[in-house]
């Protein structure tokens, strides 16, 4: 996706050069910039031309995006997929003749979808009269994209209940009334029912709480008549003040901290109110690290897998090797072998669970035929290659995952899942292909983990998509994957202040999915639209880690960090110090 990678294509496309022409000043795009729907085309035309404004004459074109939203093929026809912005990128150069390559860009808008529903929160069923409440609305698009558009409210009974356009909602007097939201096309209703205010007071629980940044805390809130009784499932507007501090409550009550404090969480309903304090806590999680090893490496490298012996572990790097380094002796961690191949990157590493086998992946070779290696570990510190499949991914693998049998792949030319049957490492076969269907132009799948018969897949542009490939939740077998669900949210929106500093263009996806215990750890890949000075790797423009809550804890282990990349990190084009870092587990 980085414009070195495509020059570089450029420069080993050039033979012989035939009679002199004079050199590239400029190439002219025509239109400079557009806006396309998502699916639409649009045709651009590029011209070499001189310092004096003559067209060059055999100065060949190639046609690139910078950005990832959309495809340009090789007439310049751009398809958008995403929404976003993308940089079509014309590079003009003259055949055999080094450096000559100049660059015309055009910025190309692809435009979001309309709003195809509408989600409303809270959602109640019952309000007593004299309650009020805000309605937030989440827009989404046919194909998950979060929308912003005006929303419009209208209550179908005013004397029961009045919404402003702003979702504010008040209970007025007993009755039924329907509330409908609507966004463009899209539209949302809420039946009510409001009873009468026979409240007296507000019961809300745990009434003090002590816990520490970051902690989860549930409450509960209940309407109680003057003799007590609670008045059942009814409505009600959740409040928090921060102080100083930083903390959220949303409306089902579940209450957050981010900095610590005092917090007085409040509960109302019918006119009364209940408060609850909370005391938060610094979460205090620093440790020291202590490097216990080091491997000194004269390439970069991308990622370390131990074998389950713990004797050896597998270093892949951005070249054309994976090194077995012995590490029984963690202060004198040494190279003892390594597995040659024909490729530019080798990303990924992994063995099976019983460390018999593992799969390398390749990208970038020079006969095309990329794919996956399966190789013998039977011997830790001296593994050998047995296989190749490259059948249905010789565009390249990026990343790959083996779980119980099977190794789970990234197909870079299609932007889609395989999933490789390695039981017989000698013969490995395609079981299963998976992939979004949004669209195909910028589809693009970066990494992949497979847990619990679950496949967290980090899918760029379409953000994380879980899969049932034998969990048994949705039917799913490693043959047959199934869709569980998926978390899209607005990259552009999220790094805007990427594109305030450096315009738009740039590129961002999301690049890794982590399971780990209850939760997932989505990371995201960031590039500015052209180069830069003044940012470094881990500044906090262009770097952010979401979670996702799943159910279970997590466990203590020990890593391996390589480079800038840690354990499983699969970045191709990260820019890594050429040595490993050992560090203990807790």
């Amino acid at each position: 996706m980085l414009v070195p990678a495509l020059l570089s294509l450029v420069t080993l496309q050039q033979p012989t050069a035939p009679a002199a022409s004079p050199p590239i000043a400029k190439v002219e795009v025509q239109p400079s910039g557009g806006e396309v729907p998502i699916g639409g085309k649009l045709q651009f035309t590029a011209r070499a031309l001189d310092s004096v404004g003559a067209e060059v004459p055999r100065a060949a074109i190639e046609w690139f995006v910078g950005g990832d939203v959309g495809d340009v093929d090789s007439l310049g026809v751009f398809t958008g997929g995403y929404q976003g912005f993308a940089r079509v990128t014309a590079v003009g150069f003259l055949r055999g003749v080094p450096n000559s390559q100049v660059f015309g860009v055009a910025l190309v808008r692809v435009l979001p979808e309309p709003p195809a529903r509408i989600v409303l929160d809270p959602r109640p069923a019952r309000l007593v009269a004299g309650s009020h409440l805000t309605l937030s609305v989440t827009e989404y698009s046919r194909h998950g994209d979060r929308r912003s558009e005006p929303v419009t409210f209208t209550s179908s009974n005013p004397r029961v209940a009045t919404v402003g356009n702003d979702g504010r909602l008040n209970a007025l007097s007993a009755g039924r009334t329907t509330i409908t939201a609507t966004s463009g096309p899209a539209k949302e209703t809420l039946a009510l029912h409001v009873l009468s205010n026979n409240v007296a007071r507000i019961t809300i629980e745990p009434g003090t709480v002590a816990v520490r940044t970051g902690d989860v805390v549930k409450f509960t809130a209940t309407p109680r008549a003057a003799a007590g009784r609670a008045l059942g499932d009814v409505g009600v507007e959740w409040a928090v003040s921060a102080g100083p501090g930083v903390a959220l409550i949303d409306p089902s009550g579940t209450f957050v901290a981010e900095l610590p404090g005092s917090y007085t969480v409040t509960a109302a309903a019918g006119g009364k109110e209940a408060d609850a304090v909370v005391r938060v806590a610094p979460r205090d999680v620093g440790r020291a690290i202590e490097v216990r090893g080091r491997v000194p490496i004269a390439m970069s490298t991308a990622e370390f897998w131990l074998h389950p012996s713990g004797t050896c572990g597998y270093l892949s790097t951005i070249a054309d090797r994976v090194y077995a380094i012995d590490v029984s002796d963690v202060t004198h961690p040494k190279i003892v072998d390594s597995m040659m191949t024909n490729a530019r990157i080798v990303n990924d590493v992994m063995t099976t669970e019983d460390g018999k086998y593992g799969v390398f992946s390749r990208e970038g070779a020079s006969d095309r035929k990329n794919g996956i290696v399966v190789f013998d570990a039977s011997n830790p510190c001296h593994p050998k290659p047995v296989s190749a499949y490259t059948e249905t991914v010789s565009g390249g693998v990026h990343s790959s995952y083996v779980y119980k049998g099977h190794a789970y792949i990234t197909d870079d030319a299609t932007g889609s899942m395989r999933v490789i049957d390695i039981q017989d490492p000698q013969h490995p076969k395609e079981v299963a292909r998976w992939q979004t269907e949004q669209t195909e132009a910028g589809r693009y799948l970066h990494d992949i983990m497979v847990v619990d018969g679950l496949a967290y897949l980090a899918y760029w542009n379409d953000g994380l998509v879980i899969l049932d490939v034998g969990n048994g939740m949705k039917g799913g077998s490693p043959t047959n994957p199934q869709f569980v669900s998926q978390y899209k949210y607005d990259l552009t929106a999220t790094y805007a202040r990427v594109w305030q500093l450096f315009g738009q263009g740039f590129v961002r996806g999301t690049h890794t999915a982590w399971r780990q215990g209850r939760y997932v750890f989505v990371g995201d890949e960031v590039y500015a639209a052209h180069p830069y000075k003044g940012l470094q790797d881990g500044n906090n423009l262009t770097s952010r880690t979401r979670t996702r809550s799943l159910g279970t804890s997590p466990p203590t282990a020990a890593s391996i960090t390589c480079g800038s990349s840690a354990t499983r990190s699969t970045s191709a084009t990260i820019k890594a110090a050429p040595a490993c870092w050992i560090f203990p587990a807790s």
